[in-house]
């Protein structure tokens, strides 16, 4: 497959030692040579691939030094995009890193557009489209977990497992096949059956374990929207700060100090959460403070999980109960801060309310409980659930709704086999499935999903 030469920086914008400028596809060394300038005079077309030369760079209309630079050189196929592949080491200066863009782009590259790179090295083969994706997962991962995640997916873990299913399945359509070139022979029906239910089934159950990492994987990937809720002046930036360890939020024992939305994303025990912590919630008559207050109601529907914050040393009140109402069906922690203060609260009606969920005391002021915190969150999301490296975890919301519909397909598949349902007929449900697999992979999947999924890549990658 042919294509032009791309270009773009691959480097955050920003001052740092190095940026890089990357180049791929034919003309990728032939137009860095136009630039390059050697203290020996060697051409990097006279270079062996995989290997990285110091020199200038010059600007060819007016012959003046541009850039001092590292060139890395690497010949396709054996790149990332399988072309050839020229990346250019400069300074870290946005200047300086733009100066060189420029450059690169005069003399014959085009600038890439988003994810190209990536897109080039599906569209050559070189990975497939559930890769592709983990590209994006592993720049964006937010702990240890989530990388480790991006990385087997990466690795093809998740291909390897898709590509078996799918071949599973194609053994079976060739089994209906024969079935229906030949009626004549009646025990090829008898044969074909247990032959197609055993194998279904077994795909079937393969699909369910997926699905079973799915609510991991996804918390991994995108982490949880956690929403600090409670009435105002109960501790909850206390808790902003405490849990992302800076003085992210103002804390004063003003009421009504938080008058928007305030986001942060930390990590806790490996689980990446997508902290708000929203204007207490209380009636109001000040107009600032009602608008964060209506603010925070919205995101409250949109949560994962709810960290109730209540203060120790006021009495339950009728807005904390009514609070305890409306997170009632979902999952969430109860906190009860101010602990060094002379308690009020009665805590054993706390614990009725939460009705099992559960209840933390904390001081943030003195730091305590805040590891008892943590641990509960992790607990919540990860307890009692198989975590090892030897398991595929699905975390990508396509890949998600592909194998619920896979899900059904194959489950239609195997009723009707079950029923009596002609062969012939159950072999669409089947070849549906084989489908819906391969757009996990990229096998089967349009062109427009395929430039939509790229479209959401950084430039540079």
């Amino acid at each position: 497959m042919d294509f032009d030469t791309i270009a773009a920086i691959s480097t955050p914008m920003g001052e740092g030692a190095i940026a890089i400028v990357r180049l791929s596809g034919d003309e990728a060394v032939r137009i860095s040579d136009k630039i390059y300038k050697s203290p020996n005079g060697k051409k990097l077309a006279d270079e062996k691939s995989h290997t990285i030369h110091y020199g200038h760079l010059i600007d060819p209309t007016t012959n003046e030094v541009v850039e001092e630079v590292m060139v890395s050189l690497m010949r396709g196929p054996k790149t990332f995009t399988r072309e050839d592949v020229v990346e250019i080491n400069c300074h870290g200066g946005i200047v300086s890193v733009n100066r060189v863009l420029q450059l690169v782009l005069r003399t014959g590259a085009r600038l890439a557009e988003p994810g190209e790179f990536t897109k080039r090295a599906f569209l050559n083969g070189r990975i497939d489209l559930s890769q592709a994706e983990a590209v994006m997962d592993l720049i964006r991962a937010k702990t240890d977990r989530a990388m480790n995640v991006a990385l087997g997916q990466m690795d093809g873990k998740l291909s390897k497992l898709i590509d078996q299913l799918r071949q599973a399945l194609i053994e079976t359509l060739a089994q209906v096949e024969v079935n229906i070139d030949y009626p004549e022979y009646d025990d090829v029906e008898e044969m074909t059956i247990p032959v197609l239910l055993e194998k279904c089934s077994w795909v079937r159950e393969e699909i369910k374990k997926l699905l079973q990492t799915s609510s991991q994987g996804k918390i991994l990937r995108e982490g949880l929207s956690t929403v600090i809720l409670g009435r105002p002046n109960v501790g909850k930036s206390s808790l902003l700060n405490s849990l992302v360890q800076e003085n992210k939020a103002i804390v004063t024992d003003i009421a009504g100090t938080t008058r928007d939305i305030i986001e942060e994303y930390v990590n806790v025990r490996g689980v990446p959460l997508r902290l708000v912590d929203t204007a207490g919630i209380r009636e109001t008559e000040d107009i600032v403070e009602r608008i964060g207050v209506e603010r925070s109601r919205q995101v409250l529907k949109e949560a994962d999980l709810i960290l109730l914050v209540l203060n120790a040393a006021e009495e339950l009140s009728i807005e904390d109960e009514r609070l305890f109402e409306t997170i009632q069906s979902m999952d969430f922690i109860v906190v009860v801060n101010k602990t060094d203060l002379p308690r009020k609260i009665d805590l054993q009606k706390v614990i009725e309310l939460a009705n099992g969920r559960k209840v933390v005391t904390t001081s943030l002021l003195k730091e305590e409980g805040v590891i008892e915190l943590e641990e509960a969150i992790a607990a919540l999301f990860f307890e009692g659930q198989i975590e090892s490296d030897d398991l595929t975890y699905v975390s990508n919301t396509r890949h998600i709704s592909l194998l619920h519909q896979a899900l059904d397909t194959i489950s239609d598949a195997i009723e009707g086999a079950e029923n009596g349902v002609p062969v012939d007929i159950v072999q669409i449900d089947v070849t549906r499935t084989w489908e819906l697999l391969g757009e996990i992979v990229g096998d089967t999947v349009q062109e427009s999903l395929i430039n939509q999924l790229f479209s959401q890549f950084c430039l540079g990658k």
